[in-house]
């Protein structure tokens, strides 16, 4: 890669896992469901109407802008609101690779070798010292609805690898647009109207940069640069950068939100990312010869689905993936 690009591809990684500090910081003004939903609508609009609907049926649209938005994303907001630490999340959400590879087996009849098998080993023990340490100094169900969010993200990053979208800006455009609806509805049934309208009387400065931020430099502009990157080079040579998020995740926590990094936790985040690398690159050197990878978007952030044109993506199954 040219050195621009890597430093691109950083970009990317570092904004990413910033993301997790403004979901954070955005949450002491939203609702977590109202967030979401605030969140995806900013994403959507203006963009769809400026992006045409992408060649994808709208039955992949609808199923990953519900299993993505309002699960996946619902439960990390509201795992985080409940106490789940911002930089602890976003090492968290990245065992999506394990459960991706998973499911990829089930639906799609995908194999894994014994090296793949041994990194989701090791990332699940990352999993395991996470939730001792979590134990001691935070709230476990927090921590499980972070899970349960990272199985959902496996959910879709399958259902993204059917759709095969061509244009990962576009797709995500219109994905964006699905969970807005059933976030609005949920968070009136389950934060109450009173709650809503409060958050929105008081919005200030602070609150509208984190919907923006989300919404726009994470999402919109965070997928635009990953997909230009996607259609100039190889997947393998890019998708290791999405292991930057959780310690651009970490560290920007740590300096900005005061979140303590303990022992146990750096030991869980090298087991995690040891465990995510080894699952997702040997799932990458089993997809072909360079250049000629399975055709399938990476799952978004923070991140979201995306892609590149079908000749130059693999197997969503088989590459790591950052934030939420």
């Amino acid at each position: 890669m040219r050195p621009l690009h890597i430093a691109l591809a950083v970009l990317v990684a570092a904004l990413w896992g910033v993301n997790f500090v403004v979901i954070d910081i955005g949450l002491d003004h939203f609702p977590p469901l109202l967030f979401c939903a605030l969140r995806f609508l900013a994403a959507a609009l203006p963009a769809v109407f400026f992006a045409g609907r992408p060649p994808v049926k709208w039955r992949w649209i609808i199923a990953v802008g519900l299993v993505l938005g309002v699960g996946k994303f619902g439960l990390l907001f509201i795992g985080m609101r409940t106490g789940m630490p911002a930089g602890l999340s976003s090492l968290v959400l990245q065992v999506q690779a394990v459960f991706t590879a998973l499911f990829a087996m089930a639906a799609l009849g995908e194999r894994m070798g014994r090296a793949r098998v041994l990194g989701m080993g090791v990332a699940l023990a990352g999993i395991a010292v996470a939730a001792v340490d979590e134990g001691t100094s935070g709230p476990l169900p927090g921590f499980a609805l972070v899970v349960l969010a990272a199985a959902l993200w496996g959910v879709s990053n399958v259902l993204t690898r059917k759709a095969a979208p061509p244009d990962a800006l576009r797709f995500i455009v219109w994905v964006s647009c699905v969970p807005v609806l059933p976030l609005l509805l949920l968070s009136l049934v389950f934060e109450g109207p009173h709650a809503d309208a409060e958050a929105l009387r008081s919005l200030d400065a602070d609150g509208v940069g984190a919907v923006l931020f989300v919404a726009w430099v994470s999402t919109v502009l965070g997928f635009g640069a990953w997909g230009f990157l996607l259609r100039g080079y190889d997947a393998s040579a890019v998708a290791p950068f999405t292991l930057l998020v959780p310690v651009f995740g970490m560290s920007s926590a740590a300096l900005l939100l005061g979140e303590a990094v303990s022992p146990l936790r750096w030991c869980a985040a090298l087991l995690l990312v040891g465990g995510v690398a080894l699952t997702s690159l040997a799932g990458q050197r089993r997809s072909g010869p360079a250049g000629t990878p399975r055709p399938a978007p990476p799952a978004e952030g923070s991140r979201p689905p995306a892609g590149a044109s079908a000749s130059r993506t693999p197997s969503t199954a088989s590459r790591p993936s950052p934030r939420g």
